[in-house]
């Protein structure tokens, strides 16, 4: 009898595990997509500044040129799930994105336009949401790394190959000190 209550135990508690284990590993997954969804939308929005900024910067087609191809490396990375490439695709989408924004600085035409202004405050609405949703990814990465090395819990992720997870990160240049003297200077 009292062999019977261990063995039902154990499978409770396996089966109690394993539950969870999947729990987090969606929760990873939801996350992923939900970051997925936010680039797309990015991406889509992207073409739309572009244009608006064609009209007026005929120009400044090198600072127009590597905002699409930052965002054509960072559609790619998306598309392959390529975490490293991604990271440094954002960090050049990222920047060139700041020149351009920058570059509109000396355009009035192109800052007084409803569409660009429109355009511009889209984008970062949605650069401040890719950054919440990388957080909550890395959380949710966090929470599956740590559960599959505590005892007893990897007992059970081992049998059942709930491996670990690679965070987002950020490129070494993204966490420097801004140099805000330099740019009052500018």
């Amino acid at each position: 009898m009292v062999v019977w209550i261990v063995l039902a135990v154990i499978a409770l508690y396996f089966i109690v595990t394993y539950n969870s284990l999947v729990n987090i590993k969606n929760n990873v997954e939801k996350a992923w997509a939900n970051i997925d969804v936010l680039l797309k939308q990015r991406n889509d929005e992207l073409p739309k500044l572009i244009d608006t900024c064609k009209v007026y910067m005929t120009h400044e087609a090198q600072t127009l040129e590597k905002v699409i191809q930052a965002r054509m490396g960072v559609d790619a990375a998306r598309q392959t799930h390529d975490l490293v490439g991604l990271d440094k695709a954002e960090s050049g989408l990222q920047a060139s994105l700041g020149g351009l924004f920058a570059v509109a600085e000396n355009y009035p035409d192109l800052k007084a336009d409803q569409t660009f202004m429109n355009l511009q405050a889209r984008i970062t609405g949605l650069e401040n949401q890719i950054a919440d949703r990388r957080e909550f990814y890395n959380d949710s990465v966090a929470v599956n790394n740590v559960r599959i090395r505590q005892f007893p819990d990897l007992i059970v992720a081992g049998i059942c190959n709930f491996g670990r997870m690679n965070m987002l990160k950020f490129a070494s240049d993204e966490l420097k000190d801004v140099d805000v003297a330099s740019r009052f200077k500018a």
